[in-house]
């Protein structure tokens, strides 16, 4: 990982990771869930912190951090890797209108890239920006959970299901999230 995205270990980041050519792909609940059971995993399984997040049709977002003997670079790089993989292969196994030029899209980003073999499915890097204030960090996760409401799917954050709103409001969410306040 380059210099621009340095993430050190113990530190909290507002990450953003995007899918290639900002394709909107988490339009399907397939789709969806594959993010959802992999950030999961790595939060049961890996060590992953997570503070807030949402998931957005072709990006999401986080703030998240590593246990004491996690590394959020290697997290982030493994779910990434898993994601995209397992992502392709449902778009080429299920019922997709869009398959074709999913696909197409995906393969070309990975034709510009010598690390890819098939497919690139994410953008490089995650955007790190260290948490470095209570300000800060109380800033990002607004942004966060305010990003369906300014993409006009939901009039209060926590009705949507696919972010760690309804966490900060009381309610229990699909993701393990420890709360910031």
């Amino acid at each position: 990982m380059g210099l621009k995205n340095k993430i050190d270990i113990g530190s909290t980041y507002f990450l953003t990771m995007t899918v290639v050519d900002w394709v909107d792909v988490f339009t399907r609940a397939a789709y969806k869930q594959i993010f959802v059971d992999s950030i999961s995993y790595c939060v049961k399984n890996k060590g992953l912190i997570v503070n807030a997040w949402v998931l957005m049709s072709n990006h999401a977002h986080m703030v998240a951090s590593a246990g004491d003997n996690g590394n959020l670079s290697d997290i982030l790089r493994d779910m990434k890797k898993y994601t995209s993989k397992k992502i392709i292969e449902v778009i080429q196994t299920i019922p997709e209108s869009r398959r074709d030029w999913m696909l197409y899209r995906f393969e070309y980003a990975g034709k510009l890239d010598k690390k890819i073999k098939n497919y690139q499915f994410w953008q490089e890097g995650n955007e790190p920006k260290e948490i470095m204030t209570f300000d800060f960090l109380k800033q990002k996760i607004e942004y966060i959970h305010n990003n369906p409401i300014r993409a006009e799917i939901v009039s209060e954050a926590h009705h949507y299901l696919y972010s760690s709103a309804c966490d900060y409001a009381g309610i229990q969410g699909l993701i393990p999230v420890t709360t910031a306040w």
